[in-house]
């Protein structure tokens, strides 16, 4: 008998997966081999997957040959830093600060807050470009009122990647705001009244008891930050192009130019490889080093 519920159990068990499992190996794992494999060749998009010239590693060293490829992996650094340094800690403040409940409409400023990342970025970016622009773009305007000069945006060299971080900043943070209050609810507030009773001052609250147990929930939002900043495309295609002179080329854009208007398959491929490589590695490190704390 206890051998029977054994095997019903483990019956159970798979067919409760298979579902879940083959979607991911049929949309996730397949296209990563696939993509895999055609990196380790040459040839066009136009051509089948039978008529691929096998390359090894060439397209590897070809593409870390490129100073194309070499500025988009820069670019997307900086901008993932950017993004980083800005996002984690406003959204811990701002979190903190809705999560308090003597704050009034706490509940609407989340809303306000969360509603930016739920229209799509294409339509985010259109937008932003919009308010970029150099003549007639709103935010020189505001500018104008404070006697500062315009400035050129997403046409200069030096300002065009920090306008993308700003535009994505002004889109994601609440999402990640967000994060940061489910974190706080889980906390117990024995642990506050606890800290109160022994003189603890608010601020000391918040950095003793709320940032240590807030660390899993900071974890989340620091890998899904990271990831979704190294993969940007939508604004870049949509606003700059790469421009000016490649100062907003991303990997992810560079893949797509590189596999659509050039038809170089084994590159692209070989270019997505390197990056998915750079986001497991960076987030298994940062999950090794919240893990630590």
């Amino acid at each position: 008998m206890q051998g029977h519920r054994s095997r019903l159990k483990a019956v159970s068990t798979v067919g409760f997966l298979t579902p879940g499992l083959g979607l991911l190996t049929l949309f996730v794992i397949v296209p990563i081999l696939l993509t895999a494999w055609i990196s380790l060749h040459r040839g066009s998009m136009a051509v089948p997957y039978s008529q691929l010239e096998w390359v090894g590693l060439r397209n590897y060293r070809t593409i870390f040959q490129q100073d194309t490829f070499k500025t988009a992996l820069r670019n997307v650094f900086l901008y993932s830093l950017a993004n980083i340094v800005i996002i984690l800690p406003l959204s811990v403040l701002l979190g903190i600060f809705l999560y308090q409940a003597t704050i009034r409409g706490r509940n609407i400023l989340r809303t306000m807050l969360f509603l930016p990342y739920m229209i799509p970025t294409v339509a985010v970016a259109i937008v932003w470009g919009y308010l970029y622009a150099p003549q007639y773009g709103p935010l020189n305007q505001i500018l104008g009122w404070f006697h500062i000069p315009p400035q050129d945006w997403l046409a200069s060299v030096n300002e065009a990647l920090l306008s993308l971080v700003i535009l994505n900043v002004w889109q994601t943070l609440g999402y990640y705001v967000v994060i940061v209050v489910a974190g706080l609810t889980e906390i117990p507030q024995d642990y506050y009244e606890a800290a109160s009773i022994d003189g603890a001052s608010w601020l000391q609250r918040q950095l003793y008891v709320t940032l240590p147990l807030l660390s899993r929930s900071l974890a989340f939002v620091f890998v899904i930050l990271t990831i979704n900043a190294l993969q940007i495309f939508d604004p870049v295609y949509v606003l700059t192009q790469g421009s000016p002179v490649n100062s907003t080329n991303v990997v992810a854009y560079q893949m797509y130019v590189t596999a659509f208007n050039y038809g170089q398959a084994g590159l692209a491929s070989a270019m997505a490889m390197i990056l998915l490589a750079i986001v497991l590695f960076l987030s298994l490190i940062q999950l090794r080093l919240f893990r630590s704390i």
